[in-house]
């Protein structure tokens, strides 16, 4: 894989250098820039597999880059000592991120993934310049990697989220499924926030959508689009609470 690395700090560049040779030696480093115009310069001259790129660059930032490049053909792993809101924002648009001091384990794993999608991911990319815009808010939209594309979906029409093993299926609004080789868990920490309540180990669902509550069997939610969904009687308590609010 032939790359570049794009960061402003030249000890962080020869710390990712001397990692590269030594963890990932199938990427070749094919050139460095340490500001947005030299980087504009590389890029007319060469066209990358891989992108190590700094989000906070010397004379602007990496998203002023990709403006200037909109159909840059090549994975991006954003290396980044960002803060918490930050995080958060990779999380929702489902991009490659590393944080620094980087972990060898980290590196192999992002450019692992980098050899199996090579490619652009601008839907995910425009979910993560929105969300790091406006970190005071939470992110209207989210990003789903599945095995054969990138779905960017607003979070207000994924109608519930259901566990299957360590994978999750998303159920949208339109009646859409969308699988994805994420844990459950991991997306109720990211949905957080919304409005969506884990109502069963195997259930994640978003409350906008509850019609309400049928006791019979343990309990079970009924949903506007005809679903009926579990609910754990450690959940059934606080799912009564919520949908007394609601109709009250």
């Amino acid at each position: 894989m032939r790359a570049l690395i794009i960061e402003d700090m030249p000890q962080a560049v020869a710390v990712l250098e001397a990692d590269l040779a030594t963890y990932c030696p199938e990427v070749e480093i094919t050139g460095i820039a340490h500001s947005v115009v030299s980087a504009a310069k590389l890029l007319r001259q060469q066209k990358p597999d891989l992108i190590f790129l700094d989000i906070l660059l010397g004379d602007g930032t990496g998203f002023d880059l990709l403006e200037i490049f909109p159909g840059l053909d090549a994975r991006i792993i954003f290396v980044t000592a960002s803060d918490e809101f930050a995080l958060r924002a990779f999380r929702y648009a489902a991009v490659d991120y590393l944080l620094k001091p980087i972990e060898p384990e980290q590196l192999q794993d992002a450019v692992r993934r980098a050899q199996k999608q090579l490619g652009g991911t601008r839907e995910s990319l425009s979910v993560l310049q929105e969300a790091i815009a406006r970190p005071d808010v939470l992110p209207s939209r989210i990003s789903l990697h599945t095995q054969e594309r990138i779905l960017v979906v607003e979070v207000d029409q994924i109608v519930r989220c259901e566990a299957d093993d360590n994978n999750t299926r998303f159920l949208l609004a339109s009646g859409e499924k969308v699988f994805v080789t994420r844990t459950l868990k991991h997306f109720e920490q990211l949905l957080e926030g919304h409005g969506f309540v884990r109502v069963h180990q195997s259930h994640l669902v978003n409350f906008r959508y509850v019609r309400g509550l049928e006791k019979k069997e343990g309990g079970y939610l009924l949903l506007k689009n005809g679903d009926m969904v579990p609910v754990s009687i450690r959940k059934k308590a606080e799912v009564v609470t919520l949908i007394t609010q609601i109709m009250s």
